[in-house]
């Protein structure tokens, strides 16, 4: 399993408890947790790839309902 879907799995089985905390929020999940929220998506972006490896990462916004996250990975990796 890639480090990529790990988070993406985190995310949604943790997703209530998540929207409890950042509803509305951007999160930088690593390692299956939380490191940081924003307010905007360019924000977490720009610190998630200061600080982490391409691939290690993932960037959602945090909302309710199903319809609500995606599994769109980008990677540089390769390039």
């Amino acid at each position: 399993m890639s480090e990529l879907q790990k988070q993406f799995d985190y995310y949604v089985a943790n997703q209530e408890a998540l929207v409890e905390q950042y509803n509305g929020r951007w999160v930088v999940i690593v390692d299956q947790a939380v490191v940081r929220d924003f307010e905007t998506e360019i924000a977490a972006y720009e610190f998630a790839s200061n600080a982490y490896r391409p691939g290690t990462f993932m960037i959602q916004r945090v909302s309710p309902g199903q319809e609500n996250y995606s599994q769109t990975f980008y990677s540089r990796v390769g390039r």
